[in-house]
């Protein structure tokens, strides 16, 4: 899974038909910085920090192998702790 921020959405009125009723939001992924892309399954909105994971994790997600996605937005972070590093004495 990738962490990334939610930056925009996309509307998209013509498209194809099995991406009917997913809600297409623009990610920037933390880590590489790249943007793209992805199919919402919880709701998210711009500004907030979210759960991604891609290829067929994805499509199923949202509903099965034939939807033409590579992408989803599977959770909303509410909190994220990393372990800092350890000082060396």
């Amino acid at each position: 899974m990738i962490i990334a921020q939610v930056i925009g959405h996309v509307w998209a009125t013509k498209k194809e038909r099995t991406l009917t009723g997913v809600k297409l939001m623009v990610v920037k992924a933390e880590e590489s910085g790249e943007a793209f892309v992805a199919g919402d399954v919880v709701g998210a909105g711009v500004g907030e920090q979210v759960l991604v994971c891609q290829g067929s994790t994805a499509r199923r997600a949202l509903g099965g192998d034939s939807v033409a996605v590579d992408a989803a937005i599977v959770g909303i972070i509410d909190t994220l702790e990393v372990e800092r590093a350890k000082a060396k004495h």
